[in-house]
């Protein structure tokens, strides 16, 4: 069973959290400082952490830098309250996989979850190629392949089509991959969305007029489906 470690000073948002995940099927315990965190995982092994930023005794950057430095390997999902993008940018420069900024609907964090767990165990495969549509991808390497031939795809391309690949069967919205794949600070459009859509439709569709694999979920966003 999945085991995940909740780190939250507030007791009614840690559990509610708790009960929430423990509904999931996951198996949960919880800690109330950056301190008491770094002391169950000592004894304890973890699938995963929730850990909020601001924190008694142990700040949530302090305790994931400790974390990392200590061998600590499995995803880290940050919790805070602040929206700042350089709190963002700290959190993951220290080793955090993801982010989340509150209040998050349970099905956001869910969501997130599912998707910071497949990484990890796609990533015991990193290296070897994946199929994606009608073609084969190395995400670690930028390459793509068509009947073992190279297929040339942008940076951007590749980073797009890798987070829709994560959050395979999820709704993924245009302000969703704006982002987290352009970035904040970086001017773009939901037209530049599509067009990239586009454009990796006419790569991994055998019919991009009636694509199969990225589909658009109107109103919403698009959906890898493998």
């Amino acid at each position: 069973m999945t085991r995940i470690l909740i780190v939250e000073d507030e007791a009614q948002m840690r559990q509610g959290l708790k009960d929430n995940l423990e509904f999931e099927g996951y198996e949960v315990n919880t800690a109330e400082d950056g301190e008491q965190c770094l002391s169950m995982v000592e004894k304890n092994e973890y699938n995963l952490i929730l850990l909020d930023i601001m924190l008694p005794k142990l700040s949530g950057f302090d305790a994931c830098k400790q974390l990392r430095g200590k061998g600590f390997d499995r995803p880290i999902i940050m919790l805070t309250a602040k929206g700042e993008e350089i709190d963002k940018v700290l959190g993951l420069e220290l080793g955090a996989d993801d982010y989340l900024t509150k209040p998050f609907s349970l099905r956001e964090l869910l969501a997130r979850i599912k998707a910071v767990l497949r990484r990890e165990d796609r990533g015991k495969n990193k290296g070897i190629n994946v199929t994606v549509g009608k073609i084969e991808v190395n995400f670690s390497k930028f390459e793509a392949f068509e009947g073992g031939k190279n297929i040339v795809l942008s940076h951007r391309e590749f980073e797009v089509l890798k987070y829709l690949w994560e959050y395979e069967n999820q709704i993924v919205s245009r302000e969703e991959l704006m982002k987290e794949v352009w970035g904040m600070g970086e001017m773009t459009t939901t037209r530049t969305v599509d067009n990239f859509i586009l454009k990796l439709r006419q790569t991994i569709e055998e019919d991009p007029s009636h694509p199969k694999h990225i589909i658009t979920v109107h109103g919403m966003g698009y959906k890898y489906i493998p």
